[in-house]
C-alpha cells in the first residue's frame, strides 16, 4: 500500500495515579473518529493510545499506596483498556512506557542523541514543580506572598538542586520558528500556534533530561544513577509504538512515520510543539503533520479537577447512556477550538432531540409508513421531482462541506452540517406528507420514501466514524451491508441516487430522556406566587391567540443586525410564513433549519429592517439568560394548533 494512503493518528498517553476521566476519554474518542473516518476514506490507519508511567508523581503515589511501583501502575491498566473497549476505541496499539520493548528503545534513542552532542551532564540549580513533573524558570514562575508558584497548576515549586543531563534545547530555536513559519497551519486552533511561537522567541534554554532523585523510570544508558526526565521518556511512545529502535521492524516504522494527527490537550502543547519537535530534528525523523490540540471540557463553568468536585466518570454515563449517544455528543457539542460546558441536561436534550427525535424518528416513521403500505422494496423514480432534487441536491453538499471540515478535524462542524441535512430531510418528509401520497399517488410516495432512504444512507455512512453499531443498524434497515473494504466517501460523493433499498425492520436505535424540571415543592411559596400574580385573563382571552406548529425550511442571518435571524416556516395548509427572532446571540442559523417551533400564528404582521414580519416564534429563557426554543415532545403535522 503506497505510503500516501496510510493514517497515523496518537492520543496523548494518560498518567496512572488514577482511572481515566472524560478529558481523556475525550482525546481518545476524537482519534478514533479520525481513524474510522479515514478508513471509510479507504486508508489503512493505526491508531495508537497508551500510559505514562514513569516519573516522581507515579512513585509518590505508589509509596502514598504502599504499593511496588510496577504493581501500582499494573493495577490501572485495565480501568483504561476496559472502558475503552466498551466505548468503541478501535485502537491498534496500546502502548505502556514500562513496556520492556519502549524501555529498550528509548535508551538506543538517547545514546544516538549523546553521540550526536545533542545531549550532555552538567548540574541543574533552580525551580521544579513536582506535580507538573516540570522545570519552571524564575522568569516564569507566579510570584505570591515571596513563594514561587508553577505557571500551570499554581502550587509551590521547590528549589532543586542535582546532577543533570541536558538536551541542547537552545540549538532548535531558530529551526523550530522556521518550521512555524513555513508551517503556519501546523496546530490547530490557529492562535495555539501563536502561543507557542511566543514562548519560543522568548528564549530557549537547555533542558534538563535526567533525575538522580527519582528511581522510578528508564536508566539513562551507561549511567544507572540518572533516569530519563519524564518528557524524553513519554513522547517517544510515539515512535517507539511503531517500531523505532527496534530491530526487525525498521520497514513498519518508515511506513507509518511521521504521525499524520497527534491529539492534544492545551496544557501540554509546549511539551509536544517544541520539546518534541527539537527531540525529532535531532534525531533527523520527519516531523508530524498536524498536532490539533483541544480545550477542556468544563463543568459548571470550572475545569474538570478532583479539588473542585466535579470530575465526570465516563463510566457512570456510559452505564446510563450507553457508549455512542455519549460518543455523539463529545464529537458534535464540544468545540475542539475552545473549552466547553459539560452537563447531564444538555446530554439527554441532546440524545433526545438530535438522535431520538430528529434521526430516530425519521427512520422509525418513513419504514413503519413504507411497511404499513407494503413497500419493501424500495426503487429510484426514473425522473426525480423538483423538491427531491432539492434534498438530492442538499445532500451532495453536504458530503462536500463535511468532508472540508474533517480534514481540518473540525468534528463539531462537520456533524452540525450534517445535521442540517437530517433537518432538511425531515422538513421535507413533513412537506411532502406521503401518508397521504399512499393512499392517491404511489408514484409520488415510493418516491419520498426513497429520497429518505437515500439520504439516511449518506447519513449513517458519514456519522459511523461516531457511532459505528448503531449506524451499522441503520444500514441494515435499508438493506445495506456495511462495507469497510471500499472508499465510502468516494462512493458517496459519486451517488447518483439510483440504490434499491429492501427495508427492514429493526428496534429503535435511541432512547429519549424527558428533561425532568426542578419541582417547587413549598407550598407556601406557590401560594405566594399565585396571590402576587395580576392581569389574569379569561379562557376566552387566551382561545383569541393562534399558536401552531411550524418547521423551519430556511434561516438566515439579517444584514446590519446583531439580533436578528430570518426564517421561512411551514406551517402545513395553512401555508408558509416569513417570521423574524432576535435570536442570533443565542442559536446560528443552521441549529434552526429543520427544527418543529411553536408559533403565535395570528399576531398583527409588522415590519422589521423593511421586511414584514408574520408571526412570532416563542422561547423561554433559562436561568444563565440563554433562550431556549419552545417546541414539543413529538413531531407532529404543520399547522397543528396548542390547545
Amino acid at each position: 500500500m503506497a505510503k500516501e494512503n496510510k493514517f497515523y493518528v496518537t492520543t496523548p498517553i494518560y498518567y496512572v495515579t488514577a482511572k481515566p476521566h472524560l478529558g481523556t476519554l475525550y482525546s481518545t474518542v476524537l482519534a478514533d473518529i479520525a481513524a474510522r473516518w479515514n478508513q471509510i476514506a479507504g486508508k489503512k490507519t493505526f491508531f495508537l493510545t497508551g500510559t505514562d508511567e514513569h516519573g516522581q508523581k507515579v512513585e509518590q503515589a505508589a509509596i502514598a499506596a504502599g504499593k511496588d511501583p510496577k504493581k501500582f501502575v499494573d493495577s490501572f491498566i485495565p480501568a483504561y483498556k476496559d472502558l475503552w473497549k466498551e466505548y468503541e476505541l478501535d485502537f491498534n496499539y496500546f502502548i505502556r512506557t514500562t513496556d520492556p520493548d519502549h524501555v529498550k528503545a528509548v535508551q538506543k534513542w538517547i545514546t544516538l542523541l549523546i553521540e550526536k552532542g545533542d545531549i550532555y551532564k552538567s548540574k541543574y540549580q533552580g525551580l521544579y514543580c513536582s506535580p507538573c513533573e516540570t522545570f519552571v524558570t524564575e522568569k516564569d514562575a507566579v510570584v505570591d506572598c515571596g513563594k514561587f508558584l508553577c505557571p500551570d497548576c499554581k502550587r509551590e515549586c521547590t528549589f532543586v538542586e542535582e546532577e543533570s543531563y541536558f538536551f541542547r534545547l537552545s540549538a532548535y530555536q531558530d529551526k523550530i520558528l522556521k518550521f512555524f513559519e513555513e508551517n503556519p497551519n501546523f496546530i490547530t486552533p490557529k492562535d495555539r500556534i501563536n502561543e507557542v511561537i511566543s514562548f519560543v522567541k522568548s528564549g530557549l534554554k537547555d533542558l534538563s533530561v535526567s533525575r538522580t532523585t527519582v528511581k522510578w523510570g528508564v536508566p539513562f544508558p551507561n549511567d544507572p544513577n540518572h533516569v530519563a526526565y519524564v518528557w524524553l521518556d513519554a513522547l517517544s511512545n510515539y515512535i517507539t509504538a511503531i517500531g523505532f529502535g527496534k530491530e526487525g521492524q525498521e520497514k513498519e516504522f518508515d511506513f507509518w512515520w511521521p504521525a499524520d494527527l497527534q491529539i492534544l490537550g492545551k496544557d501540554i502543547v509546549r511539551f509536544h510543539a517544541v520539546y518534541w519537535l527539537a527531540f525529532l530534528m535531532a534525531t533527523d525523523l520527519p516531523l508530524p503533520k498536524k498536532m490539533l490540540v483541544h480545550g477542556w471540557i468544563r463543568v459548571n463553568k470550572q475545569k474538570m479537577s478532583k479539588s473542585f468536585g466535579n470530575v465526570i466518570d465516563p463510566k457512570d454515563l456510559l452505564d446510563k447512556y450507553g457508549a455512542e449517544p455519549v460518543r455523539y455528543y463529545l464529537a458534535r457539542k464540544i468545540a475542539v477550538t475552545q473549552d466547553s460546558e459539560f452537563s447531564i441536561e444538555d446530554l439527554e436534550k441532546t440524545i433526545s432531540a438530535d438522535l431520538a427525535n430528529e434521526l430516530g424518528n425519521l427512520l422509525n416513521r418513513m419504514t413503519t409508513l413504507a411497511f404499513k403500505n407494503e413497500l419493501q422494496v424500495v426503487c429510484a423514480p426514473n425522473i426525480w421531482s423538483e423538491s427531491a432534487m432539492e434534498l438530492r441536491q442538499e445532500c451532495w453538499d453536504t458530503i462536500e462541506e463535511v468532508e472540508l471540515h474533517m480534514q481540518d478535524y473540525m468534528f463539531h462542524m462537520a456533524y452540525a452540517r450534517l445535521w442540517k441535512l437530517v433537518n432538511k430531510a425531515n422538513a421535507y418528509f413533513h412537506s411532502q406528507e406521503p401518508w397521504k401520497l399512499a393512499r392517491t399517488e404511489k408514484e409520488a410516495f415510493n418516491e419520498c420514501i426513497s429520497c429518505i432512504c437515500h439520504v439516511l444512507r449518506a447519513v449513517a455512512i458519514i456519522l459511523w466514524p461516531v457511532m459505528p453499531k448503531k449506524m451499522e443498524q441503520l444500514l441494515q434497515s435499508l438493506g445495506i451491508q456495511f462495507e469497510l473494504s471500499k472508499n465510502l466517501l468516494q462512493e458517496l460523493s459519486e451517488d447518483v441516487w439510483n440504490t434499491e433499498f429492501k427495508l427492514m425492520k429493526i428496534d429503535n436505535l435511541f432512547e429519549k430522556y424527558d428533561i425532568q424540571e426542578v419541582a417547587v415543592e413549598n407550598k407556601e411559596i406557590l401560594n405566594s406566587v399565585e396571590q402576587k400574580i395580576e392581569n389574569y385573563i379569561q379562557i376566552d382571552d387566551f382561545a383569541k391567540i393562534d399558536l401552531l406548529v411550524g418547521t423551519i425550511l430556511e434561516c438566515e442571518i439579517v444584514e446590519g443586525s446583531d439580533k436578528l435571524l430570518k426564517m421561512q416556516v411551514d406551517f402545513g395548509e395553512k401555508g408558509k410564513r416569513q417570521i423574524f427572532a432576535g435570536v442570533k446571540k443565542f442559536y446560528s442559523p443552521t441549529e434552526l433549519i429543520g427544527k418543529q417551533g411553536v408559533f403565535v400564528a395570528n399576531l398583527k404582521p409588522r415590519k422589521i429592517m423593511g421586511m414584514e414580519s408574520q408571526g412570532m416564534m416563542l422561547f423561554a429563557e433559562s436561568e444563565d439568560g440563554k433562550l431556549q426554543m419552545t417546541t414539543i415532545s413529538g413531531l407532529v403535522p404543520n399547522g397543528t394548533k396548542l390547545r
